[in-house]
This record gives C-alpha cells, structure tokens and sequence, in this order.
C-alpha cells in the first residue's frame, strides 16, 4: 500500500480535517475480525453488513496485517469462537476509505457491505496462551 495524496475530509462535521489518501497495491488484504456465528449468517447472505460497531458507526472496521493484533487485543481480549476474513482490496472498490483511527493511525473502514464475493480465505483465530489470539499466515490463512 502507498500514500498516494493528501485530501480534505468532510465527515460528521469535521469539515476541514485532513487525511491522506491510501491506495492499496493490487492483491492487499485488509482483515475484519468478527465471531463465527455472525460470519456463517454473512455466508448464507452473500454479504457481511457489519457488527453492532460498525452499524453505529456507519462503517465496517478493517484493519490492516500490522492493525490487526492490536486490534483484537483491544477489542477482542478473552473472545473464543472468533474468525478472521482476508478482504481484497481491489474487490472492494471506492467503498473503501483510509482514515485516521487510533494513535492516528490510517484504518481501512468500508462504507458499504462487505460481499463475501471479495473474501480470499477465512481462518479460526483462538485464543492462545495468555488469552493473545493466534493468528494465521496472514499471506495464506495457513495456521501456524
């Protein structure tokens, strides 16, 4: 992924603020953590349409292979029965949108359902010793 540009934001009332631009290179993943049960009725539908989180939020919370630790340790901690989704970047269009999130840090947040059509694989991700989840390769969905 590149910093491609830097642009303005006009969103919830934040005219004004800036952020940059991401383009993701062609075949980067992004990940959404979420229960098994919630990804089995996404299956069934043809499409993901978001958490409880996401839905407040008007967006479905990605992360990136670097974000995604973290992130399950902050909002995941101490969960079992826990799957995670490798996205497509390329399959998710303009619907994906790069904007500062923790730290200021640069989240993938996706304005749109998540079709399942763009999921490249979907991997167990346990909790491991010491309540950590054990993530797959995050290449392949290989467990470790």
């Amino acid at each position: 992924m590149k910093l491609a540009r830097n642009g303005d934001r006009q969103k919830g009332g934040l005219a004004g603020a800036r952020h940059a631009v991401i383009v993701a290179a062609m075949g980067d993943l992004v990940f959404k953590i979420c229960s098994h049960a919630s990804w089995r009725e996404a299956e069934a539908a043809g499409r993901f349409t978001g958490a409880p989180v996401d839905v407040a939020d008007g967006y479905i919370h990605l992360s990136t292979g670097a974000q995604a630790g973290e992130t399950a340790a902050k909002h995941f901690a101490g969960q079992s029965d826990l799957v995670l989704v490798a996205i497509d970047t390329d399959a998710l269009g303009g619907a994906l949108k790069w904007e500062p999130s923790r730290g200021g840090d640069l989240f993938p947040h996706l304005y749109d359902h998540l079709p399942v059509a763009a999921v490249s694989w979907v991997a167990p991700l346990p909790a491991g010793a010491g309540g950590r989840h054990v993530f797959p390769d995050l290449a392949t969905g290989d467990a470790p």
